[in-house]
């Protein structure tokens, strides 16, 4: 069945609903939906991220959305669709833009307005050292002691692992809930579930439906799934292959099956056929 909506796991998608200046009251209620009460945006203006980093290759790896809310906090956004070697320290690194474009000119008391730094995966950490993390959508960290307690609160990464989340239409409870829902089905949906029935989920349905793309919109966001496809197919390729020989070095080495079937994710019958 041929897709009716944007898929907004693709670059042109993911901007188009959540990076262009007519979408700042859906990138608002998204980012309010992830935030406490207490942080609620009133308004946003988008930046130039060319503003951000000190080289080319900084400016050309920089965050999809930079923005800044009424009280002058940042807020960078991105879209990550594969897991990356030092991905963390990635966005640790791009982090200390938003940071360091604070300094003042002359003296200056080294007070800081906060920074939000918040990552929509497409795929899972997998370095959980609990089982219940395995289930976590939302990870929200800040600078802590040793102690728990919190060393400084403008500081604020929230990643959001969309793998993890299968909840139904009828259990969506929240209005984060309402977000995750939209963005991990969007492209499957024909038409907009009762659960949408609000005036931000009807510009944001608008806003993907392919039939209002001009010719040129959907010539680039053609150009935009066909690369999300390929990075995708050679993602689960690489996976399979390295999982094969996984399972080979574990039966090489004598492993029992439970072993084997705890270490891949494999069923005992998908195993043994291999």
């Amino acid at each position: 069945m041929k897709a009716k909506y944007v898929n907004p796991f693709t670059d042109f998608g993911f901007k188009k609903i959540f990076g262009e200046e007519a979408s700042k009251p859906l990138l608002i209620d998204f980012l309010n939906a992830l935030l406490p009460h207490a942080d609620k945006i009133i308004d946003l203006t988008f930046k130039n991220n060319e503003q951000l980093g000190q080289t080319d290759l900084d400016r050309k790896a920089i965050y999809d959305i930079y923005c800044e809310n009424e009280k002058n906090e940042k807020f960078i956004v991105e879209l990550q669709k594969a897991k990356q070697n030092y991905f963390k320290e990635r966005t640790i690194y791009y982090s200390t833009f938003p940071i360091r474009e604070q300094a003042e000119k002359g003296e200056w008391n080294y007070k800081l307005k906060a920074v939000y730094c918040i990552g929509i995966l497409d795929f899972t950490f997998n370095d959980y050292e609990s089982e219940l993390e395995k289930s976590d959508v939302v990870h929200t960290i800040k600078l802590k002691n040793q102690h728990g307690k919190t060393f400084y609160d403008k500081l604020t990464f929230i990643y959001l692992e969309m793998p993890n989340f299968k909840t139904a239409e009828s259990q969506l409870s929240t209005r984060l809930d309402q977000w995750l829902y939209f963005i991990k089905h969007l492209e499957d949906f024909q038409t907009i579930p009762a659960i949408f029935s609000d005036e931000v989920f009807s510009q944001a349905f608008a806003k993907a439906e392919l039939a209002k793309f001009g010719q040129l919109e959907l010539a680039n966001y053609e150009n935009s799934l066909k690369t999300y496809r390929d990075l995708k197919g050679v993602i689960d390729t690489a996976f399979d292959e390295g999982k094969l020989e996984m399972i080979r070095a574990f039966k090489k080495a004598g492993a029992s099956i439970e072993t084997i079937i705890q270490a891949t994710g494999l069923s005992k019958e998908e195993i043994e056929r291999l």
